[in-house]
């Protein structure tokens, strides 16, 4: 019998505001329990923050779906997921566009991660540890970029790997709080701030290989 948490997570989302039908039905179609520890599967289906490790965790699932939905996703993009941490996002992305590539600072994260996309039978993703600041230039430009962690400016570097017409999706701001902030790559002009979401408080980007203290 089928798992009625993320029907019903999807529904509370929808209620909530979310409309784009695309990424609702994402949520339907991907579950969160598959990338909550054990201790939390209590909270797989709420719409609450999740704790991974320390500095990192699993956002509260409204907050993913606003991000989601202004990223205005059609199903044919190359995405950036930076701060895959868990896994949840790319998964999302890998439901909703051509293919995704996931940046993380911590390698057990990513490891874990890999491994539980991979049970959801995705196949159209890579990740790799790597530092979320400077993107992945190689494989660059991408249509749409997730940024899961705090950023006192949209990274210069993250822009200029936009292609034209590409968004942006990140929380910018300090400690104290962050705006989420949706940025597209005007062809001519190039990237722009289109608007600001609503606040949001995310752990911050760190760079590869940063260690507390």
């Amino acid at each position: 019998m089928p798992d009625p948490g993320p029907a019903a997570l999807s529904e509370r989302l929808r209620a909530r505001g979310i409309r784009d039908a695309r990424v609702l039905d994402a949520i339907r179609r991907v579950p969160r329990a598959a990338f909550c520890p054990t201790g939390f599967l209590h909270l797989a289906y709420e719409d609450e923050v999740v704790p991974l490790t320390d500095g990192a965790t699993l956002s509260q699932p409204f907050v993913v779906a606003a991000m989601l939905e202004a990223l205005a996703l059609r199903g044919g993009e190359r995405a950036l997921d930076v701060g895959s941490g868990s896994g949840f996002t790319t998964a999302l992305l890998a439901t909703l566009c051509r293919s995704v590539c996931g940046l993380d600072a911590d390698a057990d994260l990513l490891h874990a991660a890999e491994e539980h996309v991979h049970a959801l039978g995705l196949r159209n993703f890579a990740l790799r540890r790597g530092d979320g600041w400077h993107g992945w230039r190689e494989l660059a430009p991408f249509d749409a970029i997730l940024v899961s962690a705090a950023v006192p400016e949209p990274p210069p570097a993250l822009l200029e790997q936009l292609a034209p017409g590409g968004r942006l999706v990140a929380p910018v701001g300090g400690a104290e709080g962050q705006m989420l902030e949706a940025w597209w790559r005007d062809p001519l002009h190039g990237p722009t701030l289109s608007r600001r979401l609503f606040p949001v408080r995310f752990v911050p980007l760190v760079p590869e290989g940063w260690t507390p203290g």
